[in-house]
């Protein structure tokens, strides 16, 4: 049976040096054909012309250059748009533009669902299917790039978080190379802090996160306690908040500036309570942190109500008397359900939540 081609869009500049000096070619090639697929958005090998027919006919016998299919494209009142990208074997998943005015966020899914199953979550409730390959992680921006018509002058592109469907650091060996590729100059050229990592809190993997790559990292925390937490959260029974506190505080402590984000959805009468806020800003007192505030988005089958805007004022203004920075996060892109927490995709043979996620860390 013939190899399956490598797709290209999944291996970063190390990766592709290794790959054109084990056919014969010099490792600057790679840069130079980096600079082709993410600053010019080239995906023929035949307009390669910096390289010789030779090696592009060797190129096309051995790799592709295959990026997820765009299925449909929505487009909010408040500009943010949504594509359905599908994927070869049929599933498809989620990828979410969010246009600012001096910004412009890119949300892209690291999974085809999810099997956290935090009860507040679109995707959680829609089970889990498999982990994306780095070439379809990347290839989610490559596409919005390439259809937002970027250049390598005029990005609008200028943020990328992974906060889409699925928990990232639970496909590590696939988000890491993406990540590197966003950061690369000859890649996207992102800058550290614009890349963000949101995770539920997978500890031993926020260790290695720190270890091998500087991104920004965001928590889901959601609780300011372990019991609500282990209801809203069920991973929580295995990484608790002290832990979890404590890999977020080693993450920063050497870095000059950086915070982590906390991110905490507000649900009416489940922990949007005034007492909640006094005991959220007490835990994160000694952590250099902002809040970043989310009224809940309702998805079908939930029964959670977002809390009253009275609510999350009142919230916001116990942080920020902490002087803890604290935010609400606009609602953005609700009309088309691209909102957080509302991304669910099309997909087929869920697996059971029950599959435990197996940690290897090196």
């Amino acid at each position: 049976m013939q190899d399956e081609k490598i797709n290209l869009l999944g291996l970063d500049r190390v990766a592709l040096e290794k790959l054109f000096t084990k056919i014969g070619e010099k490792e600057y090639r790679a840069a130079q054909f980096m600079k082709g697929l993410y600053h010019h958005y080239e995906a023929d090998f035949d307009n390669y012309t910096n390289f010789s027919k030779s090696l592009r006919s060797k190129m096309q016998v051995f790799s592709t250059l295959a990026v997820p299919e765009v299925v449909s494209e929505k487009v909010s009142n408040d500009g943010t748009i949504k594509w359905l990208m599908q994927m070869h074997e049929g599933n498809a998943i989620e990828t979410v533009y969010i246009p600012e005015k001096k910004r412009g966020t890119l949300c892209i899914s690291s999974q085809i669902g999810c099997s956290l199953n935090c009860s507040f979550c679109a995707t959680g409730a829609q089970g889990f299917n498999r982990h994306l390959t780095t070439a379809e992680i990347i290839g989610q921006v490559w596409l919005a790039a390439k259809n937002l018509g970027q250049s390598t002058k005029n990005r609008r592109i200028t943020n990328v978080v992974l906060m889409g469907m699925g928990e990232p650091l639970a496909n590590y060996s696939k988000v890491l190379p993406a990540l590197k590729i966003m950061l690369d100059d000859f890649g996207f050229g992102l800058a550290s802090r614009r890349v963000t990592v949101s995770t539920s809190g997978m500890i031993p993997y926020i260790y290695q996160l720190n270890h091998d790559v500087d991104v920004s990292l965001a928590v889901s925390l959601h609780a300011p306690n372990d019991e609500l937490r282990n209801q809203l959260m069920p991973i929580n029974k295995k990484y608790n908040i002290k832990k979890l506190l404590q890999a977020c505080n080693d993450f920063v402590k050497d870095k000059k500036k950086a915070k982590v984000t906390f991110e905490y959805t507000l649900i009416k009468d489940i922990n949007d309570k005034p007492e909640q806020a006094r005991e959220l800003v007490k835990l994160l007192a000694n952590i250099p942190c902002k809040i970043n505030l989310i009224p809940f988005n309702p998805f079908p089958g939930s029964d959670y109500v977002r809390s009253l805007a009275q609510s999350v004022e009142r919230f916001q203004n116990i942080c920020e008397k902490s002087r803890i920075v604290t935010t609400v996060r606009k609602t953005r892109g609700d009309d088309i359900d691209a909102a957080c927490g509302q991304l669910a995709g099309e997909f087929y043979d869920r697996t059971r939540r029950s599959n435990s996620i197996k940690i290897k860390v090196s």
